[in-house]
């Protein structure tokens, strides 16, 4: 068993009167998580699977009666893909008002669902927490730090989700099963998304342009669809947690982009699980690519258990100059550029931003150096 820091940050949360809700993405092992630390607290406790339809009569207009029986003498009530449930977010209302003593937990895995559900009914009543697939600092905790530095390039092509990490050798099989059974599944049973293939498509088209940035006008066009049709399918492969996006950073210069944007994946196997190539980095012309979208993966597992609070950026010129990642957080500013060979002298911070920001804190980030940037 990996040990998971996500245990101790919802742990600290228990019996406060507040719904703990957890979002992520499917198996990145957040029943793995809440079980744990539920167990742990040696309490009666009551699970509901959200995927079992005989629940939703329950849900559908519930009384505090028909939920206490439903309850027991349970202390702590966990309610596992939440997101299938019509009608949770006043069923859980409703429990927290009527019960405040009782703990209820509710996960989820498609946060454009579980987030209309709840979010109204819950205002003032609930934390959440987003849950991503293993975190590098979780596994030099467990690996040791030398064996998880050897297997950078593993990680660099088939991704930190658990099963892939417990079972090598299995990777391209797991994978393959994932992307097509899990993580498309929130979105395809979606009102409205009628063409699978158009989302396999546009998937595809984000997963060749990772690293630069993305026209939904160009992907429109290279998908055969409308803009308007890939902004939607794009936000809701967001929402599902399999995609995320950066925007362009801009304050003082004339000649910055202001309006582009960057779009990344959760997770490096998933990405090559959607173009089907796992091949060694030795062998690939986008090991750029796959390092800088490791990189950002894991900077966001880090500061999301850290708490972080500020925004994340990219920066780039009308000539071409860029940094890959700027964060801004009570003012400062803190300016990351990524080289997977860092021999050039033209590896560093571009002289016109700090020139502009004097005051930006900055790193190159190579594979010398790279834990101290994510851990």
């Amino acid at each position: 068993m990996i040990n998971r820091v996500f245990n101790k940050i919802i742990e600290k949360d228990f019996f406060k009167k507040k719904v703990l809700v957890v979002i992520g993405a499917r198996q990145v092992g957040k029943t793995t998580v809440v079980k744990k630390v539920v167990d742990g607290y040696g309490v009666n406790s009551k699970y509901i699977n959200g995927d079992e339809a005989d629940i939703y009569p329950i849900f559908r207009n519930p009384t505090s009666t028909q939920l206490k029986a439903l309850i027991g003498n349970n202390k702590i009530v966990v309610i596992d893909e939440a997101h299938q449930i019509p009608n949770i977010g006043c069923a859980l209302k409703l429990i927290i008002d009527t019960y405040p003593d009782i703990q209820v937990i509710a996960t989820g895995s498609s946060s454009f669902d579980i987030g209309n559900r709840v979010n109204e009914p819950l205002t003032g009543r609930k934390f959440e927490y987003m849950m991503h697939p293993l975190w590098v600092g979780e596994l030099v905790e467990h690996y040791g730090l030398l064996e998880e530095t050897r297997l950078l390039h593993h990680r660099m092509v088939f991704g930190s989700y658990p099963d892939v990490v417990v079972n090598q050798g299995d990777e391209v099989a797991i994978l393959k099963n994932l992307v097509s059974s899990y993580l498309y599944r929130d979105v395809l049973q979606l009102d409205g998304i009628k063409k699978p293939s158009l989302l396999t498509k546009i998937l595809i088209a984000l997963a060749y342009q990772l690293g630069s940035e993305v026209s939904i006008n160009e992907v429109a066009q290279l998908v055969g669809s409308n803009s308007h049709t890939v902004e939607r399918y794009i936000d809701l492969l967001e929402k599902s947690f399999v995609i995320f996006r950066l925007r362009a950073f801009s304050r003082n210069m004339r000649n910055e982009l202001k309006k582009s944007q960057k779009i990344y994946f959760y997770d490096n196997g998933v990405r090559n699980a959607v173009i089907g190539n796992y091949s060694a980095l030795i062998n690939r012309t986008d090991v750029g690519a796959l390092w800088e979208n490791y990189l950002m993966s894991e900077r966001i597992k880090k500061l999301e258990l850290e708490g972080f609070y500020g925004y994340r950026y990219f920066w780039r010129t009308t000539q071409q100059q860029e940094i890959d990642l700027l964060e801004e957080i009570d003012g400062q500013i803190y300016a990351f550029e990524f080289k997977w060979n860092a021999k050039s002298k033209k590896d560093k911070i571009p002289r016109s931003f700090t020139n502009h920001y004097p005051d930006a804190k900055t790193m190159v980030v190579t594979p010398e150096n790279y834990l101290d940037f994510l851990i």
